[in-house]
């Protein structure tokens, strides 16, 4: 199977457990038979693409997006929300994804909320492109709630002899999470407040006294504050792009559908001004 075909085909799965990590984050265990075919391997943010169909609408069986897509008016369309990865189990088929949750706010974190054991979830996937350099001298991992799933399975990953150096923003320090690692991990917790989403993050990773050699950094999260620590990293610092992984998984104000729409041209200008720049 084709990586695009990986990413197109459609599983379906039941809500096996929840858990209520933090006052606002919720992870969900999905699983079921058909999670034995999925092609998850050394990525360490691999996602997927979960379904919400509009309660109004019919779909027909089987379920298939592609025909709905072509037969069907846009507004009747299943809704797209793209979740990491948190943990996979591959003997016990079970798939773990957390969700940020604000009330009644966005789509899939109140589907979270209200899940129970045994309501049905299909989802697209998984995809994911980006696993620790184990030749890197040192690892940079930065991120708001959003790019939590993906550091945590990240410090899982990296051995006894990485060092890792950590900057998550959280709204506050009951937001905080344990994310056990063997690596030489120092992690800072950034309390967002009343601040910008990523203000306390760009302000933290500039004064940082970081490792010296030649690092793999992995920067995730809202779009406005990644493009910041981007131009640091790309510009101001010399990193090459081979050694980021760098990509806005969210931005304000827009919902996961506008902001897919929008991203290709918005990364672009990013690079077009960091190609000027770095000229």
């Amino acid at each position: 199977m084709t990586d695009r075909q990986a990413r197109a085909r459609v599983t379906r799965s039941t809500v096996r457990r929840k858990e209520q990590l933090t006052p606002h984050m919720i992870r969900i265990v999905l699983g079921g038979p058909e999670l034995a075919g999925l092609e998850i391997g050394a990525c360490t943010d691999h996602y997927v693409k979960l379904i919400f169909p509009r309660p109004e609408v019919t779909y027909p069986e089987p379920f298939d997006l592609a025909a709905i897509r072509r037969d069907l008016p846009q507004e009747q369309w299943p809704r797209l929300r793209s979740y990491t990865v948190r943990a996979w189990d591959p003997t016990a088929l079970e798939l773990s994804i957390d969700f940020v949750h604000h009330g009644d706010e966005g789509l899939a974190g109140p589907w979270a909320a209200q899940a129970r054991p045994g309501d049905p979830m299909m989802f697209l996937g998984p995809g994911g492109g980006y696993a620790p350099n184990q030749e890197a001298d040192w690892h940079l991992l930065v991120g708001d709630e959003s790019a939590l799933p993906a550091i945590g399975a990240t410090l899982e990953r990296l051995p006894v002899d990485a060092t890792a150096r950590v900057f998550v923003e959280v709204a506050g320090p009951d937001e905080e999470q344990k994310l056990p690692t063997d690596a030489d991990c120092e992690i800072v917790w950034l309390h967002r407040g009343a601040d910008a989403v990523g203000a306390n993050l760009v302000a933290a990773v500039r004064r940082a006294d970081l490792p010296t050699g030649t690092p793999h950094a992995f920067v995730h999260g809202e779009a406005t504050f990644v493009r910041e620590l981007r131009h640091l990293l790309r510009v101001e610092r010399g990193l090459a792009r081979e050694q980021l992984s760098i990509s806005g998984y969210w931005r304000l104000g827009a919902d996961d559908e506008s902001w897919r729409a929008a991203k290709a041209d918005w990364n672009r200008r990013i690079e077009e001004q960091e190609a000027r720049e770095l000229a």
